[in-house]
């Protein structure tokens, strides 16, 4: 895949997509964000892939907002479909079907926290800064953060964040729990492999089973949470895999889960 704001690497069952702005500090523009698109939807469709991390280039940012020369210059138009594009992308990794992993060091502010908040698991360097700054600049968040922030945080730590557009550091970050680990910035990428590679081994089916009822039963009410569970789980239970991993289990051994 040829890019001109990422490198992806999906070389393996773990892809690698770098955001690689770092003279923008890796800030969203259009293009990059259909760049981003266009690189999940490649993703999706690679069987071979299993795991994707997501980070910013640089020692400096994961991604630190939405591209500000590109907003100040919008119509309310043009502003509306910006809005609506980043959105897409964010709700395109939010039912990712493969677990994407957000590797944030650094800042992660406005479209930049958007953009983790939207991965499943995020785990930060400790000189990360978090947050939705955007009330600084007499706008509010465009892709998403004020709901996928409130549903995580719950709208009482949303808004105070949202509000006063103060950032939290990491620990704090952890605390709230947006973000899943906090670990020294050297280790960082130590740490993201360990927990991609783990994940690459699980079967896939009941990975992909277990994002889609977590995602969507959220949104709805219990009951139907319960039965999209059902279905799911039925549906591992069709699987070689399933086998493979009850089998294993019982053999004492670790299982090699093929995808079948």
């Amino acid at each position: 895949m040829d890019f001109d704001n990422l490198t992806v690497d999906a070389t393996g069952p773990i892809a690698r997509v770098v955001v690689d702005r770092p003279q923008r500090l890796n800030a969203l523009n259009h293009a990059t964000i259909d760049e981003l698109d266009r690189a999940f939807r490649a993703l999706a469709a690679d069987p071979a892939v299993r795991v994707v991390v997501l980070r910013g280039a640089g020692d400096k940012a994961f991604v630190a907002g939405a591209d500000i020369t590109e907003i100040r210059d919008q119509s309310p138009v043009e502003a509306r479909g910006f809005s609506r594009a980043g959105q897409a992308l964010m709700s395109r990794i939010a039912d990712f079907e493969k677990p994407v992993i957000a590797a944030v060091n650094g800042y992660a502010l406005g479209g930049g926290l958007e953009l983790a908040l939207a991965c499943h698991l995020r785990l930060a360097s400790d000189n990360a800064k978090l947050g939705l700054p955007e009330i600084k600049l007499g706008i509010m968040p465009g892709f998403g953060g004020s709901q996928r922030l409130a549903r995580l945080v719950g709208p009482a730590r949303a808004l105070e964040l949202m509000l006063t557009g103060e950032p939290v550091d990491a620990a704090t970050a952890l605390t709230l729990g947006i973000v899943n680990h906090v670990v020294s910035a050297d280790q960082l990428d130590d740490r993201v492999d360990e927990l991609a590679g783990g994940l690459a081994k699980a079967a896939p089916e009941a990975v992909r089973g277990i994002l889609q009822a977590v995602r969507q039963g959220l949104d709805g009410p219990l009951e139907a949470g319960l039965a999209l569970e059902t279905a799911r789980f039925a549906v591992c239970c069709s699987t070689d895999d399933m086998k493979e991993g009850t089998g294993a289990f019982l053999e004492k051994r670790a299982p090699e889960f093929t995808g079948r």
